[in-house]
């Protein structure tokens, strides 16, 4: 089954809890604290892998987790860290942000994609000594991993695609300019899944091509088959149009092609701006008067035109170089880059958090939703610790600590982020 759509929830592992513990060894008193820190959390990894095809892998499992780090020891002992966890993809996967639908990664070149960072250890109490503080006994909780909703999207990597109504022969087509095998039968929607197939060009030149299921008139808004694959040819650099000419199903090759273009316009205005190449099959059943006709009333549009007859290759190699011949003038297959996230998005809807005051004028804030804020943050730069302050601001901490007596000068840690409070 050809599946192009997934949703699902990715989450890193946590990292684990920082020790609190001190040195006891005979013949030394007050050892002092030696808690280690606790491990890190694993990761979250999409790892292209060019032997899958589909998304279907995704059908059923849905929650994605990596392994927690462990809690560090005494003795200074680090926790081990987490194991990370690799989701395989097909190539040409789009990673987004479920609700906002931001891009986060398109899995066409990148051949790796950490997804979601695993939080880091909590510190142990070792690092809290201090001339006055002697004896902490507290330690840092370990970061949580970051947790997202992700939606997969696969858009096919394809160099032109073919366009059409139901058994126009682009199937046909396909099946005899390169090495793909597509079902082939002389009823309507007899292609349900795209079809990729490489066409050699000689001194190892190719391309690739992809034969989309036939569209119809509403496909853009969701009529018939073809509209679940208008995506797939989003990036294609050149659409080749097949239109029968001769008219054979009692349908206007003209109307016929008109109506295609107006579903791209409907789906994707930057579809019916991609460069077209016109092919009119089933010449064996038209008349000449038909051919010439219609060949006539698309070069006026200022489309190039070329008449085949599919199954018996008549033609085809005529299309094949002019379609060649014009990817060399055509820039390369796009790409999407990475969007930012809108900062909502970073709080889910509980908002929630927990502070604690271990010792006096020292406040501890845990919030699940806050490795997320700090996923972009550079703590050097100035606006982003503006950003982090009006987060703080809008998801209600501020307010909670001056509530619990927070004084200027007081020390606010949030796991891995340590600042003097200033009102």
């Amino acid at each position: 089954m050809f599946v192009d759509i997934a949703k699902i929830t990715v989450k890193a592992g946590d990292g684990g809890a920082g020790a609190v513990a001190f040195h006891r060894e005979k013949y030394i008193a007050s050892g002092g604290p030696d808690g280690g820190d606790g491990g890190r959390g694993g990761d979250v990894v999409f790892v292209v892998d060019d032997n899958l095809a589909t998304l279907a892998d995704f059908r059923y499992k849905r929650k994605y987790a990596a392994k927690n780090g462990l809690p560090g020891e005494g003795g200074r002992k680090h926790g081990k860290n987490g194991e990370s966890l690799e989701i395989r993809v097909p190539r040409g996967t789009i990673i987004k942000e479920a609700d906002s639908g931001a891009v986060m990664a398109d899995m066409s070149k990148t051949e790796r994609f950490v997804a979601a960072k695993g939080g880091n250890g909590g510190w142990g109490n070792c690092h809290f000594a201090t001339p006055t503080r002697q004896a902490p006994r507290f330690a840092k909780p370990g970061v949580p991993g970051e947790e997202w909703d992700i939606s997969l999207e696969l858009k096919l990597l394809a160099d032109v695609g073919l366009l059409g109504y139901p058994s126009v022969g682009k199937s046909s087509l396909i099946s005899v300019v390169s090495q793909a095998k597509p079902k082939i039968a002389d009823y309507h929607f007899t292609t349900l899944t795209p079809n990729l197939g490489v066409v050699y060009m000689g001194d190892d030149n190719s391309f690739v091509i992809a034969d989309i299921p036939g569209l119809i008139e509403g496909a853009g808004e969701g009529v018939g088959l073809g509209h679940e694959f208008l995506k797939h040819i989003e990036r294609c650099r050149l659409l080749v149009h097949i239109v029968d000419v001769s008219g054979f199903e009692g349908r206007n090759p003209k109307d016929d092609f008109i109506k295609i273009n107006e579903e791209l316009v409907k789906f994707n205005p930057e579809l019916a701006e991609r460069p077209q190449i016109v092919a009119g099959n089933k010449i064996d059943m038209a008349e000449p008067k038909q051919i010439e006709d219609f060949k006539n009333w698309v070069e006026n549009r200022g489309y190039e035109y070329y008449s085949i007859c599919a199954p018996i290759k008549e033609g085809t190699a005529e299309l094949m170089n002019a379609v060649w011949k014009k990817l060399q003038t055509l820039p390369p297959i796009k790409e999407y880059e990475a969007e930012e996230i809108p900062p909502e998005n970073f709080i889910k809807d509980d908002g929630g958090f927990k502070i604690t005051e271990p010792e006096k004028g020292y406040f501890v804030v845990e919030a699940k939703w806050f490795p997320r804020v700090l996923r972009g943050l550079d703590t050097d730069d100035y606006e982003s610790l503006q950003y982090m302050q009006r987060v703080l601001e809008k998801s209600g901490v501020f307010n909670a600590l001056r509530s619990k007596g927070i004084q200027e000068g007081d020390t606010v840690s949030i796991y891995d982020i340590e600042f003097e409070y200033v009102p």
